[in-house]
């Protein structure tokens, strides 16, 4: 029989938050993730520690210090409590991983959380790439639109100019006489 994990209730938005962007991948930050296990960062990262054949560099590297520098200055926060190391970042595949050497209730219902923001991101991701691609063929053809509105006026133009050099004409049919009276 399967045992049931509780749902976490941790908000989406606090998960999506605690993602960052480096190395052209999606991470989440090791304080972030102690946070969220409930536990302390140093206990997270010696539980790790012990386990480090299971996180190759793809799966989790450390920050180097101009990393750690950037993401401050992004977060606008002056210093991140006293870090004494430079803190490690976890891809989807290391998140992951970590539910193999944590588990706890805990650690195994945040885990299902997060993988499923790392779903949730990917497919907007993916949602904004098509709609990106939406947003690139309609300028284009606004842009073939405003060629051709362009062509249009020069048109324009050229039969204006040409009705203004244009002699007056000679009236046809009846003429009206001029009558003295």
């Amino acid at each position: 029989m399967r045992k049931k994990v509780s749902a976490i209730s941790i908000p989406d938005e606090v998960i999506i938050g605690k993602i960052y962007f480096l190395r052209e991948k999606k991470v989440l930050l090791d304080k972030d993730l102690a946070a969220l296990y409930q536990v302390t960062t140093s206990n997270f990262n010696k539980a790790v520690q012990r386990n480090m054949k299971r996180f190759p560099p793809d799966f989790m590297f450390q920050l180097t210090l101009t990393e750690f520098k950037n993401l401050i200055f992004q977060n606008g926060i002056s210093s991140w409590g006293g870090t004494r190391k430079l803190p490690y970042a976890f891809t989807e595949q290391g998140v992951a991983m970590l539910s193999g050497i944590l588990g706890s209730d805990r650690a195994i219902g945040v885990n299902i959380r997060i993988m499923r923001m790392f779903i949730q991101t990917r497919k907007t991701l993916t949602d904004s790439a098509e709609l990106r691609a939406a947003i690139e063929e309609v300028k284009k053809q606004v842009g073939n639109n405003s060629k051709n509105i362009e062509l249009v006026f020069q048109y324009l133009d050229e039969l204006l100019a040409k009705k203004g050099k244009q002699k007056p004409r000679n009236l046809i049919g009846f003429k009206p006489s001029k009558r003295k009276n």
